[in-house]
């Protein structure tokens, strides 16, 4: 699809492309065949190689004139040279900063327009000075799709069948799986996951699949925005909740082959609002390992930057290393801190606050990715109006503190994880003294009375946890005009979640 956008701006006459990719291989292939089918020469440019014929190995690769290797001096070859040709500099976003690099690009500007040639800039991010916004045509180069990564592992597979060093163990299911696992990924990328798990178990068959999981991890360490969450956490193990339990367990199949040939289109989000500690993010947890799919975990104050437009650019690198991995869950834990000054923006921070939220708040509402996305907010009064507006998200659970029975379910739930049976203890009595608490405090009671038990060198009793919930004051009355302040907020605006 790039390709046919790229051939399109080269025959329209388009001066300056700006394409954002990490793959200068793949692109210098399909620049080279686009050359072939429009008459072109196809040049590369490199700082440390000046400008070359593309597809001309590294070792046989010389500068063709010394001072090429200066990007200004790369470019103003490009301006005196007179035949068609295609040039691919590489890397260059970090000349845009120069004020005479700026002015050459604009002069090239005109003079690409009346000549058969076409500068394309690659670089793995978008950084581009006003001065060129009007000259230069920006796309956004894909990572492969589908057919590229199924070609791909045939070709392989026929490789290694053909050299007879390794079994090929890749049948119909199997095959498509892996192909599937391997979307999000570069084919350098894929290769080297690939290669690696051909090499450990001697063979080319579905097993290769933990190893592509740990290369999407690698990618998303290395984001620096995103976490990958591991999670062990499952919807029994959420006290209550029932009724978003339930929506949860409809939609887990909706990104499925089977939903999509039924008509569904892939869920957009859940906003969940609430008391903390009511689980809010236990459901995050719990979602991913219902669902099967990767959790990763937004940190939005590594999205804000002190460099001028590095937070607008964060967000964009978020949201293409989500779409990459996809199907996964995004976790944007306490968005109503993150966005909270997005309405004095303008006065506080030059406006950075209010386009990252913008941009933001477009992405939900237009992804098609099946990047499904999970938000929590404490405090409702914080949130943009417009991160509420219906079609960012599917649904807005508000989380309430327990009820009587699901506070006994709830600590049936951390005695059990404590590996004590739940039956042995008067739940009951304790869901009843406990009226007030949230999960995280019930969960707090059950380790201290563990606590003092342990220190008596007794086990465990429910007159142990009752001492420790009658010790405690809980959230509900530290701060209990905020919580009905929220409840009264909830009512009619969102749905509950128990």
């Amino acid at each position: 699809m790039a390709g046919l956008e790229l051939e399109r701006f080269i025959r329209a006459r388009y001066p300056i492309v700006y394409l954002v990719s990490w793959e200068e291989s793949r692109v210098e292939e399909l620049l080279i065949g686009l050359g072939r089918r429009l008459g072109k020469n196809v040049f590369t440019w490199s700082v440390t190689r000046g400008i070359a014929p593309a597809g001309a190995s590294v070792q046989s690769k010389r500068v063709l004139n010394a001072s090429t290797a200066d990007p200004v001096g790369g470019l103003k070859e490009v301006l005196e040279r007179m035949d068609p040709s295609l040039y691919l500099f590489k890397d260059f976003h970090p000349y845009l900063r120069s004020p005479e690099v700026i002015r050459l690009l604009r002069d090239l500007g005109s003079h690409l327009r009346k000549s058969p040639k076409t500068l394309i800039l690659l670089s793995p991010r978008l950084e581009l000075p006003v001065e060129l916004e009007k000259t230069v045509t920006v796309v956004d180069f894909p990572l492969p799709d589908f057919g590229e990564l199924q070609a791909f592992v045939s070709n392989l597979a026929a490789d290694l069948g053909e050299k007879g060093r390794f079994e090929v163990r890749l049948q119909g299911e199997s095959r498509e799986r892996l192909v599937r696992g391997l979307a999000g990924l570069t084919l350098e990328e894929a290769e080297n996951v690939l290669a690696k798990s051909v090499i450990e178990r001697g063979s080319l068959d579905g097993a290769a699949l933990p190893g592509v999981l740990e290369e999407k991890k690698q990618i998303i360490r290395k984001s620096g925005v995103l976490e990958f969450q591991e999670t062990s956490e499952s919807l029994e193990r959420v006290g209550g909740l029932e009724s978003l339990k339930a929506w949860l367990g409809q939609r887990r199949d909706a990104t499925s082959e089977r939903a999509r040939d039924f008509g569904l289109p892939a869920p957009k989000g859940v906003l969940l609002l609430g008391v903390q500690g009511c689980g809010k993010s236990l459901c995050a947890k719990a979602a991913a390992s219902a669902w099967q799919q990767p959790l990763l975990r937004l940190d939005v104050s590594r999205i804000f930057s002190s460099l001028v437009g590095s937070s607008e650019s964060n967000v964009r690198q978020a949201i293409k290393i989500a779409e990459s991995v996809a199907p996964a869950i995004l976790w944007v834990d306490e968005i109503d801190k993150a966005f909270a000054g997005v309405q004095s923006s303008a006065f506080s921070d030059a406006g950075t606050t209010a386009r990252v939220f913008g941009g933001f708040i477009t992405w939900l509402q237009e992804k098609t990715a099946p990047v499904f996305v999970i938000a929590t907010a404490n405090n409702v009064a914080a949130l943009p109006a417009e991160l509420l507006r219906k079609g960012r998200f599917d649904e807005i659970f508000f989380v309430d503190l327990p009820g009587a029975q699901d506070r006994a379910e709830i600590l049936a739930v951390h005695l059990k994880g404590r590996r004590r049976e739940a039956r042995a203890f008067d739940v009951e009595r304790l869901a009843a003294l406990s009226e007030g608490y949230s999960g995280a405090e019930l969960e707090q009671a059950v380790v201290s009375g563990l606590y003092a038990a342990f220190a008596a060198g007794r086990e465990l009793s429910t007159d142990d946890v009752a001492r420790a919930i009658q010790e405690t004051v809980p959230l509900s009355k530290t701060m209990s005009e905020q919580i009905e302040g929220m409840r009264a907020w909830a009512k009619g605006r969102a749905r509950p979640a128990a």
